[in-house]
């Protein structure tokens, strides 16, 4: 397939009226449009240009996901080749045979001509004939001659590892459109401003995409802003890009792939245990998914059009696969290193980017590495003193200088790779016990200390934590920086033991930022802390009444729900009780042990230990816990006794508890004194699992 490519004269395009309907061919019609679409790719006609007019580079390799522009920068390529004078031979490998007969037979042009440029596009059709290609066929062609390979797939490592290619043959990468030639290209279509920003936000700068949703929107005038694709717009993009899969496991790797951030063979083993090993190398030969140090990531079109067509084709099979990767990435913050916790949290976060309901930051907002954390060293301090006065002023300054001292592993240090340069501090400072001296250093302690104590006092065991942050003016609201901060707050919230509050300082939030974290069920407080550089609101989390796992699991119900759904309506608040409350609902608790609609009432069925029971009523559930704990003391010798003392009283039906002496054969005095003892061993058994849960790990307080 050989083409005599002639220079294209702008009069050809200037037909007008009946003469465009009559004079012409389709064809050029057809090559008018696409003339008026091209846009951008200055960079790669450059670099075209100087291998065209005597440049060292014999072959340049152009590869790019589907969609991206390959076919259109070629059709370029072949108006510049034309107008400088030179013959074009264009190959479509969708219409060959992958022989190098035939390769050769339509290529025989380059052979003889040194002058020739041969365009090969769609080359991953006849990938086969690589090896041959770079073996066998381009030594054989002239010097002079230029040869332009695109495909979807990269070349192959020989390419490069062969010295003799080196200087002789140019790859370049063909990326998304940068936005101002996205716009030109929306320019070209004659897309409505008000359609422009969904758009963008569904197709980014890929030609493709842009140009299918184009055509729709443009079609359906009156969606602007609340454009979305049509289902025609993503079968078309997936047909195009991804094409036919081998199986319908296959398939659904793809799917895993678009919907987590980052895709390892652990994620992939979590959410597809079948064949996960081989299902991952599928994945990183796909020539529209990426990879980096985190793993695997397809191009953003793709995973897009993946998750709408996965969404629309099987709800119950999108959340159930969104069930197993948010519970893989949950566990994962749970117990990855320190180090990896904002990571991990990003990655987790993710998922909850798509729905209008978050703005914790998506890790696909910044690049990877462009904001380095650091733990405090001795060495910092002056640089945590000049970054906190310059953040909030001096009297901020002071209270970061006054906590460093007693808390430096508190602190954690943010700067920018490239430069060093510090921006950000933040803090989170545990505190166990009001301390004078640390209220009389910091009002913003002294105001959570005040707020605590007439609330929800600490129980024993228990802390609390304060939240600071200092970010230079430059990196706030939505930066790199503030969901790297963001995340380790997450992530420390997620993996705290015995923690009963958490407050965040913020001085002068803005009414997006309180709206935010009222969603998140933390509140601001009546308490305004003042300093001499300004108020302060603080915004406090009891994480006793909403536990962690609870408002993780409110985050993940707003993916399918969407951004309606509402913290108070999704994790109702779990009763807090100090240890003599509870002690007294447990014993009044026991009385009512036959009945279960006294139970009902009782405070015990909002606690934790009765609440992570699950799967049946709240008075059933809290009378097989005291059922538990009165039966388990007949397992030690020692504790028969009281177990006989609390059965008769309170198992038995027994109306009196003269009569349950009378039973047991027991002085009245001796009987009330086991009953006694035994109430408080369960009372006290309770009161552990209500604090520390019932797991081994639960039970060690940190």
């Amino acid at each position: 397939m050989i083409w005599r490519v002639e220079k294209l004269s702008e009069d050809r395009f200037r037909t007008s009226g009946n003469d465009k309907k009559k004079s012409g061919r389709l064809g050029w019609r057809l090559q008018a449009a696409r003339e008026l679409a091209f846009v951008g790719r200055d960079e790669e006609l450059a670099v075209f240009s100087v291998a065209l007019y005597g440049g060292s580079c014999s072959v340049l390799y152009v590869h790019g996901p589907g969609g991206i522009g390959k076919s259109a920068l070629l059709r370029r390529f072949a108006q510049k080749a034309a107008a400088a004078g030179r013959s074009v031979a264009r190959i479509d490998g969708r219409m060959l045979d992958p022989s190098p007969a035939a390769f050769e037979a339509e290529a025989e042009l380059v052979l003889h001509d040194e002058h020739a440029v041969l365009l090969i596009d769609a080359f991953e059709r006849i990938q086969v004939l690589g090896g041959w290609l770079r073996e066998r066929f381009l030594p054989r062609v002239p010097v002079g001659a230029l040869v332009v390979i695109a495909g979807r797939i990269p070349p192959d490592l020989q390419w490069r590892a062969d010295p003799g290619w080196e200087g002789a043959l140019e790859v370049m990468v063909l990326r998304d459109l940068v936005p101002g030639d996205a716009n030109d290209l929306m320019d070209s279509c004659g897309v409505a401003a008000g359609l422009r920003e969904p758009l963008l936000a569904f197709a980014g700068g890929h030609p493709l995409a842009l140009l299918l949703g184009a055509a729709v929107g443009v079609k359906n005038g009156g969606a602007g802003r609340r454009w979305t694709p049509h289902q025609d717009v993503v079968a078309t993009l997936l047909d195009q890009l991804v094409g036919e899969v081998p199986s319908a496991a296959h398939r659904q790797a793809l799917e895993i792939c678009a919907h987590a951030y980052m895709t390892t063979e652990d994620l992939l083993r979590a959410a597809l245990p079948e064949d996960a090993g081989t299902l991952f190398r599928w994945l990183r030969r796909l020539p529209f998914v990426e990879s980096n140090s985190l793993g695997l990531f397809p191009h953003e079109v793709v995973r897009q059009a993946l998750e709408a067509d996965l969404r629309w084709r099987d709800p119950q099979g999108y959340a159930a696969m969104h069930e197993r990767i948010h519970a893989h990435l949950a566990e994962t913050v749970r117990t990855a290193a320190d180090t990896d916790v904002p990571a991990a949290v990003g990655a987790l976060s993710y998922l909850h980017c798509d729905n209008g309901a978050t703005t914790v930051g998506s890790p696909n907002r910044h690049k990877e590495g462009e904001i380095q954390e650091d733990g405090l060293r001795p060495e910092d301090v002056g640089t945590l003193l000049r970054v906190a006065a310059a953040a909030e002023g001096d009297a901020s300054a002071a209270g970061a200088g006054f906590w460093a001292e007693r808390q430096p592993e508190a602190f954690r240090i943010y700067r920018r790779t490239e430069t060093g340069e510090p921006v950000a501090l933040s803090a989170w400072l545990r505190l166990r016990e009001p301390n004078e001296e640390e209220m009389a250093a910091d009002p913003i302690v002294a105001g959570m200390w005040a707020h605590t104590r007439a609330t929800a006092p600490l129980r024993a065991g228990e802390h609390v934590v304060v939240s600071r942050l200092w970010v230079l003016p430059a990196y706030r609201d939505r930066s790199p920086v503030m969901d790297l901060i963001q995340w380790r707050t997450i992530g420390n919230c997620l993996r705290a033991r015995r923690m009963a509050w958490s407050y965040i300082a913020m001085r002068s939030p803005t009414p997006d930022q309180v709206e935010y974290l009222r969603r998140y069920d933390m509140y601001d407080i009546a308490e305004r802390p003042q300093l001499a550089d300004g108020a302060y609101s603080l915004f406090a989390h009891d994480w006793r009444a909403v536990p962690a796992q609870a408002w993780l699991e409110r985050l993940n119900r707003l993916m399918t729900s969407g951004p309606a759904a509402d913290v108070r309506a999704t994790t109702a608040g779990l009763a807090v009780l100090s240890h003599e409350e509870f002690a007294e609902a447990v014993r009044k608790a026991l009385r009512q042990l036959p009945r279960l609609d006294a139970l009902a009432t009782s405070p015990l069925t909002r606690c934790r230990l009765v609440v992570d029971q699950g799967g049946q009523d709240s008075a059933a559930a809290l009378r097989d816990l005291l059922h538990q704990a009165i039966n388990q003391m007949r397992e030690d010798p020692r504790s028969v006794k009281f177990h006989r003392a609390l059965s008769a009283t309170f198992m038995r039906g027994v109306p009196t508890q003269e009569l349950a002496a009378e039973r047991l054969g027991l002085p009245f005095t001796t009987y009330r004194r086991h009953l006694v003892t035994g109430v408080e061993r369960v009372s006290a058994d309770l009161w552990r699992r209500e604090l520390y849960g019932t797991s081994t790990a639960a039970n060690r307080p940190t």
